[in-house]
């Protein structure tokens, strides 16, 4: 069993260590199946650029192909997402620490970007929108019982995801609009702390 819990460390590890693959992978888990022209559009990237890792998501296991279909004589495939596109605590713990650092900091650096960006163009003017901080001391069981809490909050969150797909997908073309919303879970050690 702990070699194969390596493996899929190692090799989730490998699929998030690019940037694209981490949001393909993301997009899928979050969106279901989509087609890499489809990812492509979302993602603002180049087909060619998607296309490539998507394949190395397949080559990794963590994508799979659902169906093809016939799209303007070319056969268009989409795939899903068969892995959860991030490590929970216990997979980060084996890896090495220079791997979880960059990995941490490219995550933290995507956050900031996309926060940063919905300030300047209105993101945080809904009411329902939550900001908040705290500075907290805790034990060391204080601090488990924290990051427990924020996993379980993590799965509430997509577990709601799911729910308004489905509510979304059962109304048709009567759907309303869904809104695109990010939430973000941090609990750390600020730098000088104990």
């Amino acid at each position: 069993m702990p070699e194969l819990h390596r493996h899929l460390d190692e090799r989730l590890a490998k699929a998030l260590s690019h940037p694209l693959r981490a949001r393909i992978l993301l997009r899928l888990s979050s969106g279901g199946v989509a087609s890499p022209s489809e990812l492509a559009r979302t993602l603002g990237a180049a087909i060619s650029t998607v296309s490539y890792h998507i394949r190395v998501l397949r080559d990794l296991e963590c994508v799979e192909l659902v169906r093809t279909e016939q799209r303007r004589g070319a056969l268009e495939h989409f795939y899903r997402a068969t892995v959860e596109p991030w490590l929970v605590n216990e997979q980060l713990a084996r890896l090495p620490a220079a791997f979880r650092r960059k990995t941490v900091g490219r995550t933290l650096r995507r956050i900031f970007e996309d926060a940063s960006t919905a300030s300047r163009e209105g993101g945080f003017d809904d009411p329902e929108t939550h900001v908040s901080r705290a500075l907290l001391a805790v034990d060391e069981q204080g601090q488990a019982e924290i990051t427990a809490l924020l996993a379980k909050t993590r799965e509430a969150a997509l577990r709601i995801d799911a729910e308004s797909a489905a509510r979304q997908a059962g109304r048709g073309s009567q759907a309303h609009p869904t809104m695109t919303t990010e939430l973000a879970l941090m609990h750390f050690r600020p730098a000088g702390s104990n």
